[in-house]
Parts: C-alpha cells; sequence; structure tokens
C-alpha cells in the first residue's frame, strides 16, 4: 500500500481515495499512480500510526515540501491532515507543508476549517478548472452540485487569512484561452495566486 510516493522533488501523501468530485480529466482515470512506480489505489485508508511509520523511512530533509495529494481528496480526511502536519512540524519546524485540494472541506466538514490551517499548512493549491458554477459542475460533478463552485470560493479567500500562499489553479484541457482569463480574474478577485497545470495524459 503506497502512503507516501515521490513526485518531482517533493513526498506526495496519499490519505485517501475518497473524492467530492469525479473530475472529468483525473489522472486516475487512466492511471494506477503518477510517477511510473506507485500504485496509489489503496486496499483501505491507513491508520496515523501507519502514516507516521512510513515517514520515519523517509529522510524529510531531502525534499523541498511534503504535500497532501494523492488518488482522492485529502481533506476528506481534515482532522488527520492537521494531526499528521503538527507531528511534522514537531520533527522540523521548516518543513514546507502544502494540501491539494478541490477546496470543498468546510462542505465535507460542516464548519469553517480554515483557521485550523493556521502554522502548519504553508501552502494551499485549490482546483478552481472553470469560470461559473454551472461548468465547474460539467467537469467535476460534485455531490454537493453548483453549490461546490460557491464554497471553493469562499475557501480560498478564507485560507488566505491564515496560510501564507494560497493557489487557484486551472487544468489547460479543453479551456479557451478566454475562459483562463476569466479564472485568472476570478483569482485576483479572490486576492490569491493562479497557476495554469498541464493535462497528464
Amino acid at each position: 500500500m503506497t502512503i507516501t510516493y515521490e513526485f518531482g522533488n517533493s513526498l506526495y501523501v496519499n490519505l485517501t481515495n475518497r473524492c467530492t468530485n469525479s473530475c472529468a480529466f483525473c489522472v486516475r482515470n487512466n492511471h494506477d499512480g503518477v510517477n511510473g512506480k506507485d500504485n496509489l489505489w489503496l486496499d483501505r485508508e491507513p491508520s496515523i500510526e501507519e502514516i507516521k511509520a512510513d515517514f520515519n523511512t523517509r529522510d524529510l530533509t531531502s525534499y523541498d515540501s511534503v504535500v497532501f495529494c494523492g488518488y482522492g481528496e485529502p481533506l476528506m480526511r481534515f482532522d488527520d491532515v492537521i494531526l499528521i502536519s503538527k507531528w511534522l512540524k514537531e520533527q522540523i519546524s521548516d518543513l514546507k507543508i502544502r494540501v491539494n485540494t478541490n477546496g470543498q472541506a468546510n462542505l465535507i466538514c460542516g464548519r469553517d476549517v480554515t483557521p485550523e490551517l493556521k502554522g502548519l499548512i504553508d501552502i494551499i493549491s485549490i482546483s478552481l478548472n472553470a469560470d461559473n458554477a454551472d461548468k465547474y459542475q460539467e467537469i467535476c460533478k460534485s455531490c454537493y452540485g453548483t453549490d461546490a463552485y460557491n464554497a471553493l470560493l469562499e475557501f480560498a479567500a478564507l485560507a488566505k487569512k491564515y496560510v501564507p500562499e494560497v493557489i487557484l489553479s486551472v487544468v489547460d484541457k479543453d479551456m479557451t484561452a478566454d475562459e483562463i482569463e476569466n479564472c485568472r480574474c476570478i483569482a485576483d478577485k479572490c486576492g490569491v495566486k493562479f497557476r495554469v497545470r498541464e493535462y497528464i495524459e
């Protein structure tokens, strides 16, 4: 069972295969992994103890960052992400921690979780992927319907109060230049950064 895996110069954490979205462009639709060697489909979700034990096999000082991102939405396990991040910061105080998310954590948890990110999460990257709620639902098929889109925008605006770097991103597949520019303007309005991600075939 792959709990942590290397991609680029970062160490990624694969906590769950559950997700509130079923995105048309998701890499897991076509591949079992992203680095050519690790299968990211889990037989079951790893326990906190198993995750810590896995980290203890790694030299965390050799990575640019630790990233919560696997074959599911990491903030489906929000409380565990917080517990693990606290533990990691206790090991290495200046360790950079990033979360790649669909931005629906407040819907998932039923509360505003963004204050709990303070001092633990250094970067939040939120998948925007569309310039309006209907298009987002068409592409991402959230279990929350069109409510998911406004929720993720609100999450981004709230998170920037507590997280040093917040990014809204889009995948360049099937997006027009105008749509990408609209998304850039949405990020600007939220007061966060913007990134265009390359589609992985």
